[in-house]
């Protein structure tokens, strides 16, 4: 946990949820137990996997975290209380027990060695009858999903639950549409439904919670780990002194302290929380107003999900989907997060100046002395790409690099990992996975009923039609298209969270982009950058709420400021499928290719930055503005002729800031 959240008493993890329960007495303690299990199981399966298939692993799992989860969050319900004078409790209530042991028992159901009136017990009997579910099958089923939208409702709210409805609806009453309905279908029959749902290896059990129940659970223990060996003050007290004194420092030392603590946490918000709670009070002695350090702190706190090594769960889902290495996908996100962090930069640069911050004097000590004495925080980190490169997988090198952290922590006296740190890191680690769990659970029944219904053919080819009705140049379709799938991941974003988002944009909108030619790994990366970056688009933006709140500010403008810092990232992943050389950005070609085009898009990053800054080499006025929007986006299309306008208008831009900038100095000079 960072310290935010353990101040608070609750988890962090890969989604942004509701606040936990601060549980106390024996409830906390069992909690902490079951927790610990979960993790030794996740452990244990990472060298020796279950004999009678993943799916099994998964139902176990689920049956683990969904109990829970119930009695971790609350249900919202507002029981009348007795007056009294003891302090108001934080634990279950009885209705909360009751759903833990019935989703308890219903999870099992599909291994234990009975099943009433079904025809037998036993897991073999129950995937006999995957085309033809018996009756308690159907009861059963239907009762798990419903405890699985419970548990979601309880920790993201309720858009994700009523979203997961609706499929199930749509999957369900689709046949009494119209059939000259575009997205009209036969209809699913309720039994058949949740065979899909809970039967097979596809829906509660598909490849979202397969990757919740393996790789997530051993990142965020290995985050638990870095936590409660003091990495997270080191990576902030080594970005504090990597700045020292300049007016741009506090920026600055946000931006890095955000990219190294998004290694602990992978989440946006607790790293918004985290590092806000550090940094505010020097970006307020700096002279930040309270919106744009707000805005900055979010947006750095944001990149937590998408900079290697950890990234958010989404970038273990694109390794499953695409059945590629997990080093592959951090190779691919190399140059985007680069590029995302220098937008973040430029407008410190542009901000510092703009609002004529101060220098603040902080009582770091000297780089080298920090790394000298903790640099070892960093060796598990690099660890891990090591230990990728060498062909092992992700799981066991992630649980390698906990063994090395582990290890390490005892060069530091204050925070060695004593059994009991361990057992308690355990225990916060998996913690931090129960509200992602839901989440994959209900992405993966949604992404089962898009599927089963063809839903994600239809509404590729209306995305597709409809820009073909704009034009029918190829290059315009694509546009278009890309355009309208953007818009598309943003608005569901602003609903669900990114791992939920992801999942159901790739069922719909990665086979319109691939259809029109694009490679599949730029439209993973296409879809995962805009599930993210839906978390900071207003009116839903949490990392912003989180940072308003600490700051003081207001939470409207501070999401703009926010939206301000990341606007170059929402158009460089445009440049990943609109032609071919923005392969290069990925290292999906040469490495050249992968220089020139970074490069490039560094220099339309830049160009973007002074549209939202309104600076350049001084106060932009709009004639600078208005040429260098334009220059950016042709940078970024990356092709040799727009690139050479690019370049021109972004020249012309230049002089024009020059010159204005040069008049304006000597006009005092002349009065």
């Amino acid at each position: 946990m960072t310290a935010a959240a353990e101040a608070a008493g609750q988890p962090t993890g890969y989604e942004e949820d509701k606040p936990a329960r601060a549980l106390t007495g024996w409830v906390h303690h069992l909690v902490a137990l079951g927790c610990v299990l979960i993790g030794l199981f996740a452990l244990y399966q990472v060298f020796f996997p279950l004999a009678q298939g993943n799916q099994v692993s998964l139902i176990l799992f689920l049956a683990a975290v969904l109990p829970l989860t119930l009695l971790c969050y609350r249900s919202g319900l507002r029981l009348r209380r007795t007056k009294t004078t003891d302090p108001p409790r934080d634990n279950p209530t009885l209705l909360d027990w009751l759903l833990a042991l019935v989703a308890l028992v219903a999870c099992l159901y599909p291994i234990l060695p009975f099943q009433i009136g079904d025809g037998g017990g036993g897991f073999d009997e129950f995937l006999s009858r995957q085309s033809t579910p018996g009756v308690v099958d159907v009861l059963v089923g239907s009762l798990v999903v419903l405890l699985v939208l419970e548990a979601c409702r309880r920790t993201t709210g309720a858009a994700l639950p009523i979203v997961s409805v609706l499929a199930l609806g749509y999957a369900y009453y689709g046949g009494y549409l119209p059939q000259s309905a575009a997205i009209a279908h036969a209809g699913v029959d309720w039994d058949q439904i949740v065979s899909a749902s809970f039967l097979q290896s596809t829906g509660l059990y598909g490849v979202p919670l397969d990757v919740a129940a393996t790789y997530i659970v051993l990142f965020t223990i290995y985050g638990a780990v870095l936590e409660a060996t003091g990495a997270s003050k080191f990576f902030i007290d080594l970005s504090f002194s990597a700045f020292r004194r300049s007016r741009a420092a506090p920026g600055r030392t946000v931006t890095l302290a955000g990219f190294l603590m998004g290694s602990v946490s992978g989440s946006g918000t607790a790293t918004t929380v985290s590092l806000g709670s550090v940094t505010w009070p020097v970006l307020r002695r700096a002279g930040y107003p309270a919106e744009n350090a707000g805005g900055m702190l979010a947006a750095a706190g944001i990149g937590a999900i998408l900079s290697p090594p950890t990234l958010g769960a989404a970038a273990f889902i694109i390794a499953e989907y695409l059945g590629v290495p997990y080093l592959t996908v951090l190779i691919w996100t190399i140059v985007p997060t680069v590029l995302y962090y220098l937008g973040i930069l430029c407008a410190v640069e542009i901000d510092a100046r703009r609002y004529g911050t101060g220098e603040v004097d902080t009582e770091a000590e000297s780089t080298l002395r920090l790394l000298g004495r903790f640099g070892y925080h960093l060796i598990s980190l690099a660890m891990i790409v090591v230990f990728l490169a060498l062909d092992m997988s992700a799981m066991r090198a992630v649980v390698y690099a906990t063994a090395v952290q582990i290890v390490l922590s005892y060069l530091d006296r204050d925070h060695r990992m004593t059994p009991v740190r361990l057992y308690r890191a355990l225990a916060a680690g998996v913690r931090s996975v129960l509200a992602v769990a839901a989440v994959c659970a209900a992405a993966g029944l949604i992404a089962a009923m898009i599927t089963r219904t063809g839903l994600g053919l239809q509404l590729n080819s209306i995305l597709v039609n409809t820009a073909r009705a704009i034009s029918e140049n190829p290059t315009a379709v694509l546009i278009f298209t890309a355009i309208f799938a953007a818009l598309a991941v943003s608005v569901l974003g602003l609903a669900v969270p990114v791992t939920a988002s992801f999942v159901i944009s790739w069922v719909i909108v990665g086979p319109a982009l691939q259809d029109l030619g694009v490679a599949a790994p730029a439209v993973a990366m296409f879809v995962f950058y805009f599930a993210v970056l839906s978390e900071v688009t207003p009116p839903t933006a949490l990392a912003a709420v989180a940072a308003s709140a600490i700051t003081g500010g207001r939470v409207i403008p501070t999401m703009m400021q926010t939206w301000k810092y990341t606007l170059p990232a929402f158009l460089v992943p445009f440049a990943f499928v609109l032609t071919g050389n923005g392969e290069g950005l990925l290292g999906l070609r040469s490495l050249s290719d992968m220089v020139w085009t970074a490069a490039v898009a560094a220099l339309a990053v830049a160009a973007l930055a002074v549209v939202t800054g309104r600076w350049m080499f001084g106060p932009a006025g709009w004639p600078e503005r208005a040429l260098c929007a334009p220059a950016a986006a042709l940078l970024l299309y990356l092709s040799p002729v727009t690139i050479g306008v690019g370049v021109a208008l972004l020249s012309v831009a230049a002089a024009v800031n020059l010159l204005s900038t040069r008049n304006r100095t000597a006009e005092p000079r002349g009065a």
